[in-house]
């Protein structure tokens, strides 16, 4: 009538084989009974660690027999005669009892599981996240130790890893104790749980002092059994339970997952660095090579030699000037070194042609720039040149080529190289007319400054150019190239 489904057995041996059978919330039990008497029945649900709660009729009723069915595990007793409103209520309490221990055992392990979560989300050291783990085991379960063993690699052997201790008293300095491997083992195959209170514990762990209570989980991956995780109680009349093993479980099952995750994280990492010497090896090849290019062709006409080293000398004297990072400086140096690849398709007498060149000939000339970022758009690790590439001959006045950019719409790659590439061709001599002298190229950059060049750029190099070339005639060496 009260919604509760009850079923009735005739003594206590019919009690504990139903409750082996299914789960139950509750047992209400007579305290005389033939065979199994009710105190022998709470020592059976207790040494079976059976989930239940049991509560004593008794019409013997004394404070000496109520005292000895709690201290053996009884949460009620009701005496008889009994009137029937007074057993739902008992009933009523009991369970509710029973539900907010459940609630409880899923609340302490969902707290313990965020915090360890956290500590996973927050790093990737596995010694810090079993660090985590352990103190958790050890401070929800109320162990004075406890312990994860991993399985070595080589030999396959459950070895200890990590201990925690309680840090109160003399168990600071307790050693972990010895597990019995082939117990333990032996007993997650056939599917028991290993907890052991008293002497029992000798079935499962070994040492000069052997602990009051024992538990241990499995820590799996997949179908693997990579590690056991336990804890050990030394305290008199502390005993571990059912809910105290699934919170074990719990920790278990996150730590299982945080090693994986870590060891994987460690393969990733290991293959990452791999792949990145590699790749920057290739970068290094690659970059050797269009550069050995661009040399090559500059070593087959004694009138550009030299010339694209020089440009990016005075690029790099720009940037620097201009206050940039040593990365950013490394690419205009690079976009110097590589401005004129696209020459690769220009013949070579065309290039040092000494006379005036015809329209056909400027029109080939002059793709030059388009050519050089072709060569380099395949390359990713090269696409931060290209603006150099491409658009050194550009003008701020619009008159320029390959885009007739104008103004800001050039890149500043361009606009820089461009002053470098101009002053370098102006005072290397060529097939069409002598090289300029330092002072009369400076004198046609700043003439230029504000159409052809860019008058910032300009006046930087001027001011960087005059600098560097004083450092090297206190150096001694007034001629580098």
């Amino acid at each position: 009538m009260e919604g509760y489904v009850v079923r009735g057995v005739e003594n206590g041996a019919r009690a504990i084989e139903e409750l082996r059978r299914r789960p139950y919330d509750m047992v209400i039990s007579d305290l005389k009974m033939p065979g199994l008497d009710g105190l022998q029945l709470l020592d059976q649900i207790a040494k079976e660690r059976l989930n239940v709660i049991s509560v004593i009729m008794t019409g013997f009723a004394t404070v000496e027999t109520a005292i000895e069915a709690m201290k053996r595990g009884a949460h009620d007793y009701i005496l008889k005669p009994f009137k029937i409103e007074e057993v739902v209520h008992v009933v009523r309490k009991g369970l509710e009892f029973q539900n907010l221990r459940k609630e409880n055992i899923r609340l302490r392990a969902a707290v313990t599981l965020y915090e360890v979560s956290q500590a996973v989300a927050t790093s990737l050291d596995l010694d810090q996240v079993l660090d985590v783990i352990l103190k958790a085991a050890q401070g929800e379960v109320e162990a004075d130790v406890a312990a994860l063993y991993l399985t070595d690699e080589q030999s396959g052997e459950l070895v200890e890893t990590r201990v925690v201790h309680s840090g109160d008293g003399k168990e600071r300095d307790r050693t972990c104790p010895e597990l019995v491997t082939a117990e333990v083992l032996g007993a997650f195959e056939r599917g028991e749980e290993v907890i052991a209170s008293g002497v029992r514990t000798q079935r499962y762990v070994r040492g000069a002092e052997l602990p009051v209570s024992a538990m241990a989980v499995p820590v799996v991956t997949g179908k693997h059994l990579i590690g056991v995780l336990a804890t050990f109680a030394y305290a008199r009349g502390r005993t571990f339970d059912e809910g105290a093993r699934k919170l074990l479980s719990v920790l278990a099952t996150r730590a299982a997952a945080s090693i994986e995750m870590t060891r994987l994280y460690g393969d990733l990492v290991t293959r990452n660095d791999e792949l990145t010497e590699a790749n920057e090896a290739l970068e290094r090849n690659f970059r050797q090579t269009i550069t050995a290019l661009a040399r090559a062709l500059e070593e087959s006409d004694p009138y550009t030699r030299g010339h694209s080293e020089r440009v990016a000398v005075y690029s790099g004297l720009i940037a620097r000037g201009l206050g940039m990072s040593e990365a950013e400086i490394e690419t205009v140096v690079q976009s110097g070194l590589l401005h004129d690849i696209g020459k690769i398709g220009i013949k070579t007498e065309m290039l040092n042609k000494p006379g005036k060149l015809t329209p056909r000939e400027i029109a080939l000339f002059q793709e030059h720039p388009d050519k050089g970022k072709r060569i380099l758009e395949p390359i990713p690790f090269m696409k931060d040149l290209i603006p150099g590439v491409w658009c050194h001959h550009e003008h701020i006045d619009g008159g320029g080529y390959p885009q007739g950019l104008k103004s800001d719409d050039i890149p500043m790659l361009g606009r820089l190289i461009g002053i470098a590439d101009a002053y370098d061709a102006m005072t290397s001599d060529r097939a069409y007319r002598r090289a300029l002298s330092h002072e009369q190229a400076i004198a046609e950059i700043q003439r230029c400054s504000g159409t052809q060049f860019d008058a910032e750029f300009a006046e930087v190099f001027i001011r960087e150019i005059e600098k560097w070339r004083e450092e090297q005639q206190a150096s001694g060496d007034p001629y580098p190239f």
